[in-house]
């Protein structure tokens, strides 16, 4: 992806998340091993790897969803291991869309996407309402702000998800997986979304198994595995000609013929 729009939002050349040789333990189970990783504003990195490989753990650990066991984080000047940072409200600038939708059932569309614009950026109902209307927009959901998520498919659920979080005004938007749960004919409306926002300049760090997304969208891909970073780079070199064993024998098994190199 290259837009005037982002090459502008990197003209300040500081990293907008900094990690450095981030662990994180569970007991005596070593789960990320020395990560160190920038993402630069403006910027798509797609994190890839098998499963168990620490992608989520990493990706949980930039919002402090889990406690690092040791190194950093700083995340738009913001040190998300600093004990003394106000963690609510820095979470505010970081927008999270899980693999499961997490919406509230008993509200609507509309009520989903402004209780915390309410209750956490103390907005006024009338300038949630007018946020919650523009980024169901965004999302191509408008005739859907009265409804209940029950009447809304998996893909619907997850683009009203996304919507929750943009309008939260979040400065780098993370995705954990976000189409793993859908059934297969939502999903390519859920990587439209995120295609609009990337081409829009939105800092997006994906955990994602969909490869042609990834090869078209990222500025950068990250291969992980056994939680450390095996190889990183720009999608035509590490999906299409790979370096590392370990990352070919992974994709070896994930793409279909043809798609390597």
């Amino acid at each position: 992806m290259t837009t005037s729009a982002t090459a502008s939002l990197r003209e300040t050349g500081t990293p907008i998340i900094a990690i450095r040789n981030l662990q994180k333990s569970f007991g005596s189970n070593q789960v990320l091993t020395d990560i160190s990783l920038d993402v630069d504003k403006g910027e798509v990195v797609c994190v890839i790897g098998p499963s168990g490989s620490g992608k989520s753990t990493m990706l949980r650990c930039i919002n402090v969803l889990e406690d690092p066991t040791g190194g950093s984080i700083v995340v738009d000047g913001m040190d998300m291991t600093d004990l003394d940072l106000d963690i609510d409200a820095a979470r505010t600038r970081i927008g999270m869309v899980f693999q499961s939708f997490n919406l509230f059932g008993h509200l609507t569309v509309r009520e989903n996407l402004t209780v915390a614009q309410i209750k956490v950026l103390r907005r006024s109902k009338a300038e949630a309402d007018r946020v919650a209307e523009e980024n169901l927009a965004k999302v191509g959901l408008s005739e859907k702000i009265d409804a209940k998520p029950s009447s809304l498919s998996g893909g619907q659920q997850q683009r009203v998800a996304i919507a929750r979080a943009l309008s939260m005004d979040p400065d780098v938007m993370l995705f954990d997986e976000p189409t793993s749960a859908l059934d297969p004919e939502t999903v390519g409306d859920v990587l439209q979304v995120m295609r609009n926002l990337a081409e829009a300049g939105m800092t997006m760090v994906v955990v994602t198994h969909e490869m042609e997304f990834a090869r078209q969208v990222a500025d950068r891909v990250v291969f992980m595995d056994g939680g450390v970073v095996v190889e990183s780079g720009p999608a035509k070199d590490v999906i299409g000609d790979p370096q590392e064993q370990r990352t070919k024998d992974f994709l070896a098994r994930v793409l279909h013929p043809g798609q390597l190199g």
